[in-house]
């Protein structure tokens, strides 16, 4: 067979393959960004009949409202650890699967399961299982009155809605980490244990440095998606509460859009919001990219 055999003859075609996902994109991405931008310069009528252009009024007005600083400061609270989280755990997860133990083929099948639960859906199952009454916390609360109680504490129910979003990101975190782990070399493994180099050693010193473009990617795509992905389970769990403890700035966004239909203060927010993410990406870029090696 010819080594050209799996390229495209004919040169429209791979660009014809594509066009779907691409016009999806730009309809359901490009288009509302640039909407948001926008209007972001002009008092929208929440019902149509019209626009004024009125300049940076809007940014100045968001900008001075303390709500929008509160909401950005739970944002980036929970994009830390929440990000964290959501690559450390399946890194525990990666190097236990990888290693040769009892289970840990299954293993690999059940971790990836959870990929398959829409975000709303791991919204309302975590509802229920860190519910004070009926949940897996109720004996706790049984021992000890209102030591869990995410309806009225918010540190609670920030804490549920990291415990779900970590749990959300596991499946494909732990793919990609367990893919960069089956394809080190063995006698690397062989080499360092001859060397002396016991089992910590190793994870630190051989699988941790060569899987680094892994971890790279998943860390890169956890601190974007956080940001949005959290929606889903604040709706479906807290609902910005209690008391606006979990009103991060992507619901922020939503409540003050449809909720309080100011369009032009939403998509204000919105506009802000990408221009953070883009910034805070290329900063990974700039100071962790560069300590990526991608040769082995």
């Amino acid at each position: 067979m010819s080594s050209d055999s799996s390229l495209f003859s004919n040169r429209w075609l791979p660009l014809i393959l594509v066009a779907p996902f691409m016009l999806l994109v730009v309809l359901f991405f490009y288009v509302p960004i640039f909407q948001a931008f926008y209007w972001s310069f002009f008092l929208e009528r929440p019902f149509g009949g019209g626009s004024e252009f009125i300049g940076f009024d809007n940014f100045s007005r968001v900008l001075a409202d303390p709500e929008f600083w509160e909401a950005g400061w739970r944002t980036l609270v929970f994009m830390v650890i929440a990000s964290s989280l959501a690559v450390v755990v399946p890194l525990i997860l990666a190097v236990a699967a990888d290693r040769k133990i009892r289970l840990s083929l299954p293993a690999r099948n059940v971790l990836v399961w959870p990929k398959g639960v829409a975000g709303a859906s791991i919204g309302v199952i975590f509802a229920f299982i860190f519910n004070p009454f009926v949940g897996i916390l109720a004996p706790l609360n049984g021992m000890f009155p209102g030591i869990w109680a995410p309806g009225l504490d918010g540190t609670d129910a920030f804490i549920t809605l990291i415990a779900a979003h970590v749990w959300g990101g596991i499946p494909f975190n732990f793919v990609i980490l367990l893919a960069g782990l089956r394809s080190i070399p063995y006698t690397m493994y062989q080499a360092a244990a001859m060397d002396g180099a016991g089992p910590w050693r190793r994870i630190f010193d051989v699988q941790l440095p060569l899987i680094m473009p892994q971890l790279f990617l998943t860390l890169v795509l956890e601190f974007t998606e956080s940001v949005t992905s959290a929606f889903a389970l604040i709706d479906t769990i807290t609902h910005g509460g209690p008391g606006g403890a979990t009103t991060l700035l992507v619901y922020k966004i939503y409540t003050d859009g449809f909720n309080g239909y100011d369009l032009s203060g939403a998509s204000t927010q919105t506009a802000i919001l990408m221009v953070f993410v883009v910034i805070l990406t290329a900063a990974q870029f700039v100071f962790l990219g560069r300590r990526v090696n991608y040769e082995r």
